[in-house]
Parts: structure tokens; C-alpha cells; sequence
């Protein structure tokens, strides 16, 4: 029997992409695809809602469960992937601070950014389109794409336009409380009826399939293989979390002249990349061909047995 994450393999031509203007673009149209559930199909969390981690462990998270932790101007949240994997964008406030957490289970890519565009706040959705396997978020004001591992507008009016990636961790429940112990969570009372205790893409993780077609691949690894990428002006290094297990961390490298220092935890498998100043360098968390398929140029880490 077919899992849920089944759901997306329904691909729509690019012209029934009712909605979205395409006249203006920054990549090849006929290379958008719906990933079937149509625009704000898939409902961004609007007006998130959170609790202290002592009441999101009586109701629902385990230690084990995974996250993506944001620490911003000495305030850290939560936000719970069993939650995300239903709602892919949460439009959120830091203690006055605009951001967008985004997160693309194809892709296992969970970024966060500044969500000002041009000086002036936006509200994101989900477009139910997608663009190398990945995810498109669209923006409330103009209607522009967005690519989310490109974190720039693809088509509409603000093509070419880049949002600000902010560090965020990708790690487990327990390992984020260590650290954040006065961490907030996202509750599960998003005002949607989802079963947040099922997990849509479970066999997708451990199949070598990909749903979607990307331009470039290389079997270097598995094409799930979690790593972690950096992007330095015009230098991409990704870091797999295979290699990283081979080596004790932190290890020092340079990328587009830039010094920086790459953690790896084996227990939580986490990985986080800081600069010479001990504060969290933006980098990507995802799958390893997502990476590829954006960054086939990147530079790869090695580790040494």
C-alpha cells in the first residue's frame, strides 16, 4: 500500500499554473511544476501559537523528535518538523523581528529568513509549486516565487530580489533544550486539523527515488544522505554528514575566503557551522542531490578514516 506522501506525485503542466505570472522569470518555466496540492493547498501558519517545552512534552514532543531551533536577539523557538511537514511555512515575529521559517520535506531543507523584502515586512504561502524538487514559496504583497535553496524571486515582479538567510539549526528536541533550556515551541493548535503524530514522508527518507525531476545528479551518495552547506559570495562547500562522521569536530576550513568552523554531534546528528567569532554561520541543512541539484559546482568535504 502507498504512503500518504503519495500526494504529491501528481505533475500538471506548467500552464495550469493559474495565478502566478510567469512573464517575468529568472529560471526556465517549463521546469515549475505543481506538486499537486494547489495554491495555499498545503496552509501557512499565520498566527503561530507557542508554549514552554515542559507543556509541548506533555501534550506531544519527544527528545527525539526533530526541529528547526531558532535563537534571534536572545529569544530561541522551536518549530517542530511533524508540525512543518504539514504546513511547510510559518510566518513569525522575534521579539520585533519579521522572519519566515520554511521547510521543504522533498528536500529536507529547513531555512529561516529575514521575511522584510525591500525595507517592508511579507507575509509567505505555499504555491503548491516546484522548482528542482523544491518548493516555492510565493509572496501575499506581489505574488512573486520564490525558490527556497535559491532564497531569491524566480518569476513575477521581484524576480532577481534575495531574502537574508538566518542561522538556524536543524537538530533534536533534546539537544535544542540543552542548549535553549527557555526555548518556546510551536503548538500544535495551528487552527488545522492535521494528525501531527503521522508522518507523510517517512518512506520517502529512506527511498533512493526522488518524486520530482532535477537537472543535475551525481551518486556520490545516497540521495538523502544529510549534509550541510555553506554558500560564500561566489564558493559553495557542502559537508556530508557521513564524512563528518569520520573526523572529530570542529574542523577549521576556508570557503570564499571566509574562516569558518563546521560541529557535527553523531548522537543528534547535528551539524552547524560557526565563524572565527563563535556565532552561527547561515548554512543549509537538507538532502544531498537538493543540494547538488542547486549547487553543481559545490566543493565537498572529504573526511579522513
Amino acid at each position: 500500500m502507498k504512503s500518504t506522501f503519495y500526494f504529491y506525485l501528481v505533475l500538471i503542466s506548467c500552464s495550469f499554473l493559474v495565478g502566478f505570472d510567469l512573464s517575468k522569470h529568472s529560471i526556465p518555466p517549463n521546469e515549475i511544476y505543481s506538486g499537486g496540492p494547489p495554491k495555499d493547498g498545503i496552509p501557512s501558519i499565520d498566527n503561530p501559537r507557542f508554549i514552554s517545552g515542559s507543556k509541548a512534552e506533555e501534550s506531544f514532543l519527544n527528545d527525539k523528535d526533530r526541529i528547526v531551533g531558532v535563537f534571534l536577539n536572545g529569544k530561541a523557538k522551536a518549530y517542530p518538523i511533524r508540525i512543518l511537514n504539514w504546513h511547510e511555512i510559518v510566518n513569525d515575529r522575534i521579539r520585533g523581528k519579521s522572519i519566515v521559517v520554511t521547510f521543504c520535506p522533498l528536500c529536507g531543507t529547513g531555512m529561516v529568513f529575514d521575511s522584510n523584502v525591500n525595507g517592508k515586512p511579507s507575509s509567505f504561502g505555499v504555491s503548491g509549486l516546484l522548482y528542482q524538487s523544491d518548493m516555492l514559496l510565493y509572496d501575499r504583497e506581489t505574488e512573486s516565487l520564490w525558490s527556497q535553496i535559491k532564497s531569491s524571486a524566480v518569476a513575477g515582479d521581484l524576480t532577481g530580489v534575495r531574502l537574508k538567510l538566518l542561522p538556524s539549526t536543524q537538530t533534536t528536541w533534546k539537544a535544542w533544550k540543552k542548549k535553549h533550556p527557555e526555548s518556546l515551541v510551536l503548538s500544535t493548535k495551528t487552527g488545522y486539523k492535521r494528525n501531527y503524530e503521522k508522518d507523510p514522508y517517512k518512506d520517502y527518507y529512506s527511498s533512493s527515488n526522488l518524486m520530482f525531476k532535477v537537472n543535475q545528479k551525481k551518486n556520490w551518495y545516497h540521495p538523502k544522505e544529510q549534509v550541510i552547506g555553506v554558500v560564500v559570495g561566489d564558493s559553495a562547500k557542502v559537508y556530508p554528514f557521513s564524512e563528518l562522521s569520520k573526523v572529530s569536530t570542529p574542523i577549521k576550513d576556508v570557503v570564499g575566503g571566509v574562516v569558518l568552523k563546521i560541529y557535527y554531534d553523531s548522537n543528534s546528528r547535528t551539524a552547524s557551522i560557526q565563524n572565527l567569532e563563535d556565532e552561527l554561520y547561515p548554512s543549509v541543512v537538507g538532502f544531498w542531490f537538493a543540494w547538488y541539484a542547486f549547487h553543481p559546482n559545490t566543493e565537498v568535504y572529504k573526511g579522513k578514516l
